[in-house]
């Protein structure tokens, strides 16, 4: 089987995005985002979109694109204060959210990729996040049940992959890739560099190919950051 596309959007014609569609996306806030993906699924015009992703990025990066256009119905995240235009859609009512703590929501996702539809956690329990769920005491202590994170085409971002998929991530860019990369009908990676088949030091492989449908070398990666904070300049320099 080949593996590896052209482009973004020969990725989206691949695995036949549609409105409505169930998809993951990783990363942390604007770091190991698969940045050309999610330009390719703003110009596809695709709507009504459930994204299952740690946040939404910033107003002008990032999910915040797929905001912007409204194509986003239900967002199923962690953190929401970088971006006003998810805080805006949210309080108005105009989106969806599925707030969830952050270690459930790894959690969530590691359950998708192993087969585990549902586990007991304490955290949560006795606040609006337990509204709803089966509760259980276990020695003494409650739990309440979550069920797993599962998508029907998972979008993420490696630092280098060859041609079967095996996929290497860059230090914090390793953010939630992995497990979402195994928690999903479809695995779309992007990659800064596409390399052949032995390239990569076999022990350094995190997600290995088998879990990998397509792959393709995405291009013009924009390093943003967030929040830039820097030292008061010293008087006299």
């Amino acid at each position: 089987m080949n593996k590896v596309l052209s482009s973004a959007r020969e990725a989206l014609d691949k695995v036949q995005i549609r409105d409505g569609d169930v998809i993951m996306l990783g990363g942390f806030g604007l770091c190991g985002i698969p940045e050309n993906a999610i330009l390719a699924l703003r110009d596809s015009g695709v709507r009504d979109l459930t994204c299952i992703s740690n946040n939404a990025g910033v107003d002008d990066w990032g999910l915040g694109l797929l905001l912007q256009t409204r194509q986003i119905r239900k967002m199923v995240s962690t953190y929401v204060g970088e971006n006003a235009t998810f805080e805006q859609q949210f309080l108005k009512g105009e989106l969806e959210v599925e707030f969830v703590p952050q270690g459930t929501f790894s959690e969530r996702l590691r359950a998708g990729g192993a087969g585990i539809p549902a586990f007991f956690t304490p955290t949560g329990f006795g606040t609006v996040i337990a509204e709803g769920k089966d509760t259980r005491e276990f020695d003494g202590r409650m739990y309440i049940m979550e069920r797993w994170l599962r998508a029907r085409v998972a979008f993420v971002k490696a630092w280098k992959g060859d041609r079967y998929g095996n996929l290497i991530y860059r230090k914090t860019a390793r953010n939630f890739n992995p497990m979402m990369a195994t928690a999903a009908e479809i695995t779309v990676a992007e990659v800064e560099h596409l390399v052949e088949p032995g390239d990569l030091d076999p022990e350094a492989v995190v997600t290995p190919g088998i879990f990998v449908d397509y792959i393709f070398e995405g291009k013009e990666y924009v390093k943003r950051i967030e929040q830039r904070t820097v030292r008061p300049k010293p008087e006299g320099r």
